[in-house]
């Protein structure tokens, strides 16, 4: 999971609810579309058997195309099961619990919200990422926190731990977040429900990050 030459790159997030093989197919679509750096599982409210059974089914579509595999909330379940990291929010487990679940070569990503602050805290813990948002509107989950522009400019030119850029975000409004210095660009239903496919979704993003590098 990394941004070559300083360019942007797209980190897709599973739709919340999904039946694991009929969506591989949509995932396979959406990975040989164009560039991703990642992809992240995201089912909140599943029991475990099915979280495991979605991995099982997901993890060898996106290792395949050299796709980072992450898995959201449960450092235990990415650690047994092979994912290549995990993402925690701040009422997940902690940046240390997950670094010691998952082991010191797998990737460990923070939600940081609005905060500079905590993102910092992350950051010097040894965060491989951390996250921001919501920047716009998004139906996908309820955005408690909304962060700006000057927050994503102010992080890219003091730190070098990558930050992703997340809420809301379509290939029609993510331009300003490219220039302003977003490592990732991550992704929900702008690419599942696309009228174009995922594929053409993904073909879309980077299109418009190129164009605003």
């Amino acid at each position: 999971m990394t941004a070559p030459e300083n360019r942007c790159r797209l980190y897709l997030i599973t739709p919340p609810k999904l039946e694991p093989r009929g969506f591989a197919e949509q995932l396979k679509r959406a990975l040989d579309g164009g560039d991703v750096a990642s992809v992240q599982l995201r089912l909140k409210d599943a029991a475990d058997g099915e979280v495991i059974r979605a991995i099982e089914q997901l993890k060898p579509i996106a290792q395949k195309r050299d796709v980072a595999f992450i898995l959201n909330d449960r450092p235990d379940l990415a650690a047994i099961t092979g994912c290549d990291g995990v993402h925690v929010g701040q009422q997940d487990a902690s940046y240390e619990e997950a670094r010691a679940t998952v082991g010191p070569d797998a990737i460990v990503g923070v939600t940081c919200h609005d905060s500079t602050h905590l993102a910092m805290d992350a950051a010097e813990a040894g965060a491989d990422y951390v996250a921001f948002g919501a920047f716009f509107p998004t139906q996908t989950k309820d955005a408690k926190f909304h962060a700006t522009i000057e927050l994503l400019e102010n992080w890219a030119s003091t730190m070098i731990v990558p930050c992703v850029a997340i809420g809301g975000i379509t290939p029609d409004n993510c331009a300003p977040l490219v220039k302003a210095g977003a490592d990732f660009l991550a992704v929900v239903s702008a690419v599942w429900d696309a009228p174009d496919g995922p594929d053409g979704a993904v073909r879309r993003f980077n299109a418009v990050i190129d164009q605003a590098r």
